[in-house]
C-alpha cells in the first residue's frame, strides 16, 4: 500500500487516539494528531481506506474549493461550520497538495481538481499518516464501545475476524454517512451518538438525482443523455448549472445542488434559457419572422429533440400554426412556461447514488472549535456523520479536512 502503513494488527491494547474510519476526515485527524506525537490508530472496516475519495470527481477528486464560506453549507446551526472553516483553509489545504507536488487543475466555480488521479490525494495522506506512525487496521469492525470508569473508551474489534480489545484516551467517530453505501457507507456513528446521548437530525440523500412518475419519466427516457444549462429554483434556493436527462429522471449539477432543498411533494421550476427574456424573443419573431413555426425558432436555442418534447406539452395543437398566428398572450405563456417549467419529482435516487447525507449527529451537542462532544470528554465527531452538509464544488471534502483537523489538534 502506498504510505507503507502497517496493517497488521499489533500487540499494542493501548492508543492515546483511535480513529474509527479511514476515509478523508478520518485520515486528516489521525495525520494531525500523530503529528503532535499522539499514539494513532485508524479503524477501517473496509478491505482499503479511501475509497469515497478515489470514486470522487469522476476519478480525479474535487478536493477543494479556492472560495469557501458557511453559506455553502446546510447545518440545523449555520454558524457551526465557521471556527473549523477558518482554523483551516481551502489553502491549507493546497500548500498540503502543493508540498507533496500534486498537480491539480481550476475548473468553473472555483473548483480544485486533480489533474491525474484522486489516488494522489489518497496517497498523500497515507504518506501523511505513515511518516507521523499512525497505525491503520483496514477489515476491522468495531463490534461494541464503552466509556471507561477511568477516563477514555474501550471497543471491542473484529479484526479479519479475531477479537481484539482496544483502549484509547481520545476516540475520534469519522465514519461517513448512509451515501453510497457499496463504498462503505454506514449508520455506526449514528449510533455511537445515540449511545451516549446525542441527539440526531433526520437524515435523508443529499446532492442525488431526482425521479418522476408521471408523464415526465417518458420524456427523461426519450431524452436520456442530453444535457443543457438551467436554472432550478426550489424553496427560494437557485443555482444555474447543468441539467442532464437521464432514463430515470433528472441529474447533472443543477440538480444535485438542488436536491439538497427538494423534499417529497415539492415542485421544482426548471428556466431552460437562464438569462433570457423568452417573451420578449418571441414577440420580437413575431414581427421578424411571421411564418416561421415555433420550434423552428426554438431550434436556434435548444436541443431539437427537447423542442419537440416541449411542443408535445405545451403547444401540440399549435405545432404547424405560423408565428403571425399566436396571439401575443399566447407566446408569452409558452415563453413563461419555458422559463418556469413546473415539475414534481416523485422520489430521489436515494442513498444508492447520493454523494451526502444531510442531517446527522445534532452539533448543538458538538464544540465548534474542537468537534468534541460538549458532555463527553475525548469523544470527536467530525466529517459527514455530522449536521453539516455541503453543496457541490469541493465543499464536502473542505469540511472533512477542517472539521479533521480540528479534532486532530486536541484529540
Amino acid at each position: 500500500m502506498a504510505g507503507g502503513i502497517s496493517q497488521k494488527p499489533g500487540h499494542q491494547a493501548h492508543y492515546d487516539v483511535i480513529v474509527l474510519g479511514a476515509g478523508a476526515a478520518g485520515l486528516m485527524a489521525a495525520q494531525t494528531a500523530a503529528q503532535r506525537g499522539r499514539q494513532v490508530l485508524v479503524v477501517e472496516k473496509a478491505n482499503k481506506p479511501g475509497k469515497k475519495i478515489l470514486m470522487s470527481g469522476g476519478g480525479r477528486c474535487n478536493f477543494t474549493n479556492r472560495y469557501v464560506e458557511a453559506d455553502n453549507y446546510i447545518c440545523s446551526n449555520p454558524h457551526f461550520p465557521k471556527a473549523a472553516l477558518h482554523r483551516y483553509t481551502p489553502w491549507d489545504f493546497i500548500d498540503l497538495v502543493e508540498r507533496h507536488g500534486i498537480a491539480y487543475e481550476e475548473r468553473q466555480h472555483s473548483q480544485l481538481f486533480c489533474r491525474d488521479s484522486a489516488r494522489d490525494i489518497l496517497n498523500m495522506l497515507l504518506a501523511e499518516c505513515d511518516a507521523a506512525g499512525v497505525e491503520l487496521l483496514c477489515r476491522c469492525e468495531a463490534r461494541s464501545l464503552a466509556a471507561r470508569e477511568a477516563g477514555g473508551y474501550e471497543l471491542q474489534l473484529l479484526v479479519d475476524e479475531r477479537p481484539k480489545t482496544v483502549t484509547c484516551q481520545s476516540l475520534v467517530v469519522a465514519t461517513g454517512a448512509l451515501s453510497i453505501p457499496t463504498l462503505g457507507g454506514s449508520d455506526l456513528g449514528y449510533h455511537i451518538a445515540e449511545q451516549f446521548g446525542l441527539s440526531l437530525q433526520p437524515r435523508r440523500a443529499g446532492l442525488v438525482p431526482l425521479m418522476f412518475s408521471d408523464a415526465i419519466h417518458g420524456v427523461c427516457q426519450r431524452l436520456a443523455g442530453l444535457a443543457l444549462p438551467v436554472t432550478v429554483t426550489c424553496q427560494q434556493q437557485w443555482f444555474t448549472e447543468n441539467l442532464l436527462f437521464t432514463h430515470r429522471g433528472i441529474s447533472g449539477p443543477a440538480i444535485l445542488q438542488i436536491s439538497n432543498y427538494w423534499a417529497p411533494g415539492d415542485n421544482i421550476s426548471l428556466d431552460l434559457l437562464p438569462g433570457a427574456d423568452l417573451r420578449a424573443l418571441l414577440l420580437a419573431a413575431k414581427q421578424q419572422q411571421p411564418a416561421s413555426r415555433l420550434r423552428t425558432l426554438l431550434y436556434q436555442h435548444l436541443a431539437k429533440s427537447l423542442v419537440l418534447e416541449l411542443q408535445a406539452l405545451f403547444w401540440p395543437a399549435e405545432a404547424e400554426t405560423a408565428l403571425a398566428q399566436w396571439s401575443d398572450q399566447q407566446l408569452g405563456q409558452i415563453g413563461e412556461q419555458l422559463q418556469n417549467w413546473q415539475l414534481k419529482p416523485s422520489a430521489s435516487e436515494g442513498y444508492r447514488t447520493a454523494e451526502v447525507t444531510l442531517g446527522g449527529v445534532d452539533t448543538a451537542g458538538i464544540s465548534s472549535k474542537t468537534m468534541e462532544a460538549r458532555h463527553f470528554p475525548g469523544l470527536y465527531f467530525i466529517g459527514e456523520v455530522l449536521d453539516v452538509s455541503g453543496h457541490l464544488g469541493g465543499f464536502n471534502f473542505q469540511w472533512a479536512w477542517s472539521s479533521g483537523y480540528s479534532a486532530g489538534l486536541v484529540a
